[in-house]
């Protein structure tokens, strides 16, 4: 099954449909699963007969809003992932080497500390705010200069202003005290506690760009050549590279502006993708939604078993599975 996913369409297909459904019973189990269950039925019946109960209000309000962040949130990161070490070909990049946790943790705090900002829908502006403009700042710097974009400037970009911003925050998180306490539950990473109102806020953006990935992926087949080889075959690197970033932006500015500074499912995530399916990126945008949905959802239900009656963050987890995987591709040179 595994060898056949690389060269049969009808065998990518079906893999695409296994997933599918395997994110369904996980979503499932997102909204039913936890210190309290809830059955099916009363999933149902939160929605097509809601009485005001204590358990129909936590399925509209927590559970439901819960899975929906993290699939979507999950499926975001592993395509920007996937999308920015292409691009950067580099295979290790992630959505923080463009400094969009870094550029969003510093406007969060930067907002409470200076501005009297507060409460999490405003943090999630802000949180865009902040992974856009120091994206944009990264990709400026790694495109400036003789030669234009290039791997080892725009990593080298990307680091320089996550250490800078990183820097930042965390003198002001020590110099102020009310900074520290309201902005330490969005820092962790998580999709406890966010509410569909927030995902609704920069979904439109998200799901644009989730559309723009699918349109760009015959041309990222074609940059991943070489940009020689690109221009030769006509194409134009840059306008490519641009819309990319600008994809990339938005869909790691979004989950992060959401969930917090979520680690590691950009890397983990197309690397198994290219495993099973190899380097068409026609097929690895599809299959990393689907698997990167798929492992953020299974992961925060997993870890509200871990030590119960409390719960982990999600981004704790994601580093637990996250750190392994890293050293392991670090020591294989970026290759499965």
């Amino acid at each position: 099954m595994l060898r056949s996913l690389r060269h049969r369409t009808s065998a990518k297909y079906t893999g695409l449909l296994v997933f599918a459904l395997l994110l369904i019973l996980a979503m499932l189990g997102s909204v039913t699963l936890g210190i309290k269950p809830y059955s099916l039925h009363q999933v149902m019946e939160a929605y097509t007969a809601y009485n005001g109960s204590n358990e129909h209000i936590i399925i509209r309000t927590t559970r439901v809003p819960r899975a929906c962040i993290a699939a979507v949130v999950g499926a975001s990161l592993a395509v920007a992932g996937a999308l920015m070490q292409a691009v950067t070909r580099n295979p290790l990049a992630s959505p923080s080497l463009f400094g969009v946790n870094a550029g969003a943790a510093f406007a969060i705090v930067f907002s409470v500390a200076f501005l009297d900002l507060s409460g999490l829908t405003t943090f999630t502006w802000t949180a865009f705010a902040g992974a856009a403009v120091s994206a944009a700042a990264v990709y400026g710097l790694g495109s400036a200069g003789r030669g234009g974009m290039t791997p080892i400037k725009i990593t080298l970009a990307g680091s320089t202003l996550s250490a800078f911003f990183l820097s930042l925050t965390q003198g002001i998180l020590l110099a102020n005290g009310k900074a520290f306490d309201e902005v330490l539950f969005w820092l962790v990473g998580s999709v406890s506690g966010r509410t569909m109102e927030m995902l609704l806020a920069v979904l439109p953006y998200m799901l644009g760009a989730l559309a723009g990935s699918f349109v760009l992926s015959p041309h990222i087949n074609i940059l991943t050549m070489g940009d020689d080889v690109a221009k030769g075959l006509g194409q134009r690197t840059m306008l490519i590279k641009s819309m990319a970033a600008l994809v990339i932006v938005l869909l790691a500015g979004g989950s992060v502006a959401v969930a917090g500074p979520i680690v590691f499912v950009g890397i983990i995530i197309p690397h198994i993708v290219r495993f099973l399916i190899g380097a068409d990126y026609r097929w690895i945008v599809r299959y990393c939604a689907l698997l990167g949905a798929l492992l953020l959802v299974a992961a925060d239900l997993g870890a509200r078993f871990l030590i119960m009656p409390k719960e982990v963050p999600v981004g704790v987890a994601t580093a637990l599975i996250g750190v392994p995987f890293f050293v392991y591709i670090a020591r294989k040179g970026g290759r499965l």
